[in-house]
Formats: C-alpha cells, sequence, structure tokens
C-alpha cells in the first residue's frame, strides 16, 4: 500500500467546530440584544429616579444608593451558567416556584375535598393537585404525534454503527454522510439515546417452540439451553436495553404529513452512513409513549 493512501486509510481528516455556534449575535460590544434591552432599561429607570429624587437628595447618595442595584441588574444581564443568561434561569426559577408540584391524571378536574372533612386534615394534604397536561393532544394513524400549539412530530427507531472497529477512511465517509444529513435538515430534529427494560418472554417463548422443528437435536437441546439460560438472566438481573430514537418535528400546526416525509428523507440520507432509520407506526409509538410516562413498566415487545 502507498504512503498517501496509507494515511487516508488510517487517518481521519478532522473539522474545527467553534464552541460558541450557537451564541447570540452581539449588537453593542460584547452585549447582545436581549443583555442590551435589560441594561437599557435599567439604566432609563435609574435616571428617571435620579430626576425624582433630585429636588431633596444629594447626586452622590442617591448614587450610593442604587449602586447595589445596579450591580445586581448588571451582574443578572451579563452574567452566565452553562450558556444559559442568569436572567433566563432567574425567570425559569420563578415559573417553577409558581407551577404546582402535584400533576394527576384527571382530565375532568381534581374535585375538592367534601366540606366536612376537618380543616387539620386538608392541612396535612398540602396544596391541591392539578391536572395534568400531556404535550401530546393526538397521535394519528401513521403516528404522528399532535403537540397542538407546538405542531407535529413523527418518531423513527435507528441502527446503530460501530465506528471505533472501522479503518479512518470508512470513519471519515461515515462522518462525512451523517454531516451531510445534519446540513439538510429543514426542520428540528432530535436523536434520542434512551434505555429501558428488556423483556425476553417472547423471546423465550419463540426459542421454546421452534426448537422442535430444528433439523438436528443437537440444535433443539441447544435452543432449548439458551431459552433457559435467558429465562435464569432475566429472574436474577435486570436487564436494560438501549433504543435510539430520531423525534422529527414540524412546528406549524397542521404540517403532520410533513413531519412524517421528513423521516423519509432521513432513512435515505443516513443509508450512506450505514444507519437504518425504521419510521415508527401507531401502535409502536403509542408504546414508546407508555414507556417515557412509566419506565419501570417492562415493555410488551421483545425489544
Amino acid at each position: 500500500m502507498s504512503g498517501p493512501s496509507h494515511l487516508d486509510d488510517e487517518h481521519v481528516a478532522s473539522a474545527r467546530i467553534p464552541a460558541d455556534v450557537s451564541k447570540s449575535d452581539r449588537i453593542l460590544g460584547p452585549l447582545t440584544a436581549r443583555q442590551t434591552a435589560i441594561l437599557a432599561t435599567a439604566a432609563l429607570m435609574l435616571y428617571v429616579g435620579y430626576w425624582l429624587a433630585r429636588p431633596f437628595m444629594a447626586p452622590l447618595a442617591y448614587a450610593a444608593l442604587v449602586a447595589p442595584l445596579a450591580m445586581v441588574i448588571t451582574v443578572i444581564a451579563v452574567g452566565q451558567r452553562d450558556g444559559i443568561g442568569l436572567d433566563r434561569l432567574l425567570l425559569a426559577a420563578l415559573r417553577f416556584h409558581h407551577t404546582p408540584k402535584r400533576h394527576v391524571p384527571a382530565p375532568e378536574g381534581v374535585t375538592a375535598l367534601p366540606s366536612p372533612t376537618p380543616r387539620a386534615w386538608r392541612t396535612q394534604t398540602g396544596p391541591a393537585p392539578t391536572p395534568l397536561r400531556l404535550p401530546c393532544q393526538d397521535l394519528s394513524d401513521i403516528g404522528v404525534l399532535d403537540l397542538a400549539r407546538d405542531g407535529h412530530a413523527a418518531l423513527a427507531v435507528c441502527s446503530t454503527v460501530n465506528f471505533h472497529l472501522r479503518t479512518g477512511g470508512e470513519q471519515q465517509a461515515l462522518t462525512e454522510a451523517f454531516a451531510r444529513w445534519l446540513n439538510s435538515l429543514t426542520g428540528p430534529t432530535q436523536l434520542l439515546v434512551r434505555a429501558h427494560r428488556l423483556n425476553v418472554a417472547p423471546l423465550v417463548e419463540g426459542l421454546t417452540d421452534e426448537a422442535p422443528r430444528l433439523p438436528h437435536p443437537a440444535l433443539e437441546r441447544a435452543a432449548l439451553a439458551h431459552a433457559d439460560f435467558l429465562d435464569q438472566l432475566a429472574a436474577n438481573r435486570d436487564l436494560l436495553t438501549r433504543q435510539v430514537l430520531l423525534v422529527a418535528r414540524e412546528p406549524t400546526p397542521g404540517n403532520g404529513a410533513r413531519a412524517a416525509h421528513r423521516l423519509t428523507e432521513a432513512a435515505r440520507a443516513l443509508e450512506a452512513a450505514e444507519i437504518t432509520v425504521s419510521a415508527l407506526g401507531h401502535g409502536d409509538t403509542a408504546a414508546v409513549l407508555r414507556l417515557a410516562t412509566t419506565p419501570d413498566a417492562a415493555p410488551t415487545g421483545g425489544t
């Protein structure tokens, strides 16, 4: 093998991706539009307060009075944690504080306790629960989720690729194919890697039923032994399996067909990366939703 081709086969060309690809645009020095609006509003309010307090307060005293407030506002506007502005974190904390913490499946509403209930019992129960409002409103016959004002979403299962066992040239080809799919995306897309319990009962039943039909007694004994091994393994251990889900969402309401079509486009694009994309139908999508709401329940299928 020649030198250049050997290098191409053993090494993968790297491409630098900026760490700030999702950073907001700067419009005033290092400040974004959101930060500029917060600081400008705070400066205007402090300036108005200065003119209102000017007749009875010295400028130096007013500056000393509002300096801590101005410093807190500046820290909130400019500060960040994990790439998220402190103002957004503060708003999220306020929303979480005022959001009910107990949600129950009661589409008809939560009825109040009867009036004869002692006040002490009502106090011990804590705040009244709130009906659980799931984002999914409906599931179509082709497995498209209706998310109401958030649009529609379609789900598909993706196979995996053993990347590290490939040569450099093969890794480069897989990476380029995956990058082409990423560059072709036209809407919000999510890759979800989830782990759930593995139910081996259907596999054990299938091995037990098919073992007598095998052409040789030794194969029958091996199949039954393997079924017994799986049965004992499930009885002694908590078996988990991993699943890769591809979620294509269309934010526009009434565009569910487009979300399903995007899965077809993804299947064609990712075929070059040796990834098989299988769209989920009505039953499989419903099963995924059930596992998402009750993760401790074992799936009905064998995967």
